[in-house]
């Protein structure tokens, strides 16, 4: 299988959490059901709406969205302003002031990486299985 690749970076649904995973399932949709297993999918669908919802949280309030099909894995990419680096912290069961997600995506992936933009802010991005 070749490397199929999306940015939604100039798609203006990707700018709010909902408009990410509208583009997450429209991407694996177009991979056809036999690409990615069902449960795979819908781990994706959930990484990429923590990543945006963190991004809109605590990155600057926008985000650019990338999603890559390799042989074995899906990667999502995403581009935020700011130059912090997400972290582990105690999740708070009792204010709502989250903690859940960064250690979700640790869970999940297979592997998660973090590198510093060129003109600033930060990439995150996740590998997820497909199978």
């Amino acid at each position: 299988m070749n490397v199929v690749t999306v940015d939604t970076a100039t798609d203006r649904c990707a700018r709010s959490a909902t408009g990410a995973r509208a583009a997450t399932r429209a991407f694996l949709e177009a991979l056809g059901h036999s690409s990615i297993a069902a449960e795979a999918a819908d781990t994706v669908v959930l990484v990429v709406s923590e990543l945006a919802t963190n991004a809109l949280r605590h990155g600057g309030g926008a985000f650019d969205l990338r999603l890559t099909a390799h042989p074995d894995t899906i990667e999502v990419a995403v581009d935020d302003s700011s130059p912090r680096l997400p972290r582990l912290r105690t999740p708070d069961l009792r204010h709502g002031t989250g903690g859940f997600g960064w250690p979700m995506v640790n869970r999940l992936a297979t592997a998660t990486a973090v590198s510093p933009r060129p003109c600033g802010g930060k990439t995150v991005r996740a590998f997820l299985p497909r199978w």
